[in-house]
């Protein structure tokens, strides 16, 4: 082992990484926590670890082969099923942008004291194009490091709520290691079906298996090649451990803080401390239901503005690290499906278009609920479109003829 091979090989973990640190992570996150408190953690720790378990597979594609996913399939798939599995990402894409677009949105809405409008962060978001296309241009090393600035202003900001908060560390500890959930109804199943949706990213499979193509495999030595996969594989273990540990932070705090609390208790908190977004909660005794807005603003009357503000900026750091990386996975996808190589700045400019103009008019013409609420609709997109992006991952990494002496024996 080499801690200097290991940094070699580090950086596309931790741009793949982002997708489970995206607004629709965190939102799943403290929602969550606010239903069922810490008895949905396992299902967290469940899900970062398949997830792991399947980057593993995408990159062992990448790195044995020296073709993405989206290219294997174009040589193994006939015209129709390839279509559609292109259609399938691109959806997914085009959704992981659009959570992307609405938590920067709410971000920069909650960090100017709702002086910039939801419609007016949405048209900002459009800047993001131009920005990550300027840093592009410096390589990709110097991009994988800004990243991991990004990674580690959720990990601060983030942090610094879990510490003002304290969640109580026995529950959290049984909620991660007990897989079983008291008392859970409905509304606690559609949260452990959810936090699978906003872990596993469909499109992150495509974007794994390309992204270690950047580092040079001579793939005519098998051994070079487990040299490679061995390193891939520890880094992308140390990025996805600190993601969930980030994502910890979200669930314990709302769990902690806000599980079981009614309208009326944060409405009488956010009154006392004279916040001006008390009118959020109505004054009565049903149970709180957050969501990213709701999820600063209660936190901002309970442990001051301070709190609000450090939470807005974790979920902008959020918002614009995602913008990237679907970018890439956009780029790889039709250009390995298709064979269409567009210029990057055409491609983001698509995409973005697509993205903000729904998510435009709901900022305009409704309110943050329903701009949240289509959040919540988006993560169940992802979860439906995941088979698409699974099959093929699990079938070429088994097939000797695509493997060779690496196919996957399970």
């Amino acid at each position: 082992f080499s801690f200097r091979k290991l940094w070699a090989f580090t950086g596309p973990g931790f741009l793949m990484s982002i997708a489970y640190l995206d607004p629709g992570n965190i939102e799943s996150d403290l929602q969550s926590g606010a239903v069922a408190g810490f008895k949905l953690l396992w299902v967290l720790l469940l899900a970062t670890i398949i997830g792991l378990l399947l980057q593993r597979l995408a990159a062992r594609l990448g790195v044995v082969t020296g073709l993405h996913l989206a290219e294997v399939c174009n040589r193994q798939y006939q015209k129709v099923p390839r279509i559609i599995l292109w259609l399938m990402v691109e959806l997914a894409i085009i959704g992981s942008d659009m959570q992307e677009v609405i938590g920067s949105a709410i971000a920069i809405n909650l960090l100017s004291v709702g002086k910039i409008p939801l419609w007016g962060g949405v048209l900002i978001t459009i800047a993001d194009t131009f920005v990550f296309l300027f840093l592009d241009k410096y390589g990709l090393r110097k991009l994988e490091a800004f990243f991991g600035l990004l990674i580690t202003i959720m990990a601060v900001t983030f942090g610094y709520e879990y510490v003002t908060v304290k969640p109580n560390q026995q529950k959290l500890l049984q909620g991660l290691f007990i897989p079983y959930c008291k008392d859970c109804g409905t509304p606690q199943l559609e949260q452990a079906v959810g936090i699978v949706g906003a872990v596993i990213m469909p499109h992150n499979m495509y974007l794994h298996s390309a992204l270690v193509k950047s580092r040079q495999v001579n793939r005519a030595d098998k051994r070079e090649v487990r040299e490679a996969n061995k390193y891939f594989f520890i880094e992308s273990c140390i990025a996805l451990f600190v993601s969930f540990i980030i994502n910890i932070f979200v669930v314990t705090v709302f769990a902690e803080a806000f599980f079981n609390k009614t309208n009326a208790d944060v409405h009488q908190v956010c009154a006392n401390s004279s916040s001006p977004h008390s009118s959020l909660f109505p004054n009565n005794n049903e149970t709180l239901e957050v969501d990213i807005y709701k999820g600063g603003v209660v936190l901002g009357c309970y442990f001051g503005p301070a709190a609000l503000y450090i939470w807005a900026i974790g979920i902008l750091a959020a918002g614009q690290s995602s913008t990237m990386t679907g970018t890439y996975s956009g780029q790889f996808v039709m250009e390995g499906f298709l064979n269409l190589r567009w210029s990057r700045f055409a491609r983001v400019l698509l995409t973005r278009s697509i993205a903000v103009t729904p998510t435009l008019f709901v900022a305009i013409f409704q309110d943050v609920e329903h701009l949240t609420g289509m959040n919540d609709f988006l993560n169940v997109l992802m979860s439906l479109q995941l088979p698409f992006a699974l099959i093929p991952v699990l079938t070429f990494t088994s097939l000797p003829t695509v493997m060779h002496d690496f196919a996957n024996g399970l």
